[in-house]
């Protein structure tokens, strides 16, 4: 198996969540859609915490993720919502070991 993941963790404001989604919404679902190193992306509330976003997403290699990282579309979305975030989103790289596709 090779790919890479990406765990993005987003500590949002209070009540600041759905903001976030919006503009996540407005610029980076259809990068993603277009992007052809995107092998999977899953865009996740945490039903625990209502402001923390979980942004899990599959590539098919290490540059795949190292590039998207850099698309236009990803930065204007960070400077765009990096007022309703309490830090910096966590940016996790990770190597699947065992996937199974749904």
């Amino acid at each position: 198996m090779v790919s890479n993941a990406l765990l993005i963790i987003h500590q949002t404001k209070p009540e600041k969540r759905d903001e976030v989604k919006a503009i996540w919404l407005k610029y980076m679902a259809s990068a993603i859609q277009d992007n052809a190193g995107h092998l999977a992306y899953f865009y996740n509330f945490d039903n625990n915490n209502v402001n923390s976003i979980y942004a899990f997403q599959v590539y098919e290699s290490e540059q795949a993720a190292k590039d998207f990282l850099l698309h236009p579309s990803y930065q204007t979305y960070l400077i765009e919502s990096r007022h309703l975030l309490e830090n910096d989103p966590q940016i996790i790289s990770l190597t699947p070991q065992w996937v199974k596709v749904i």
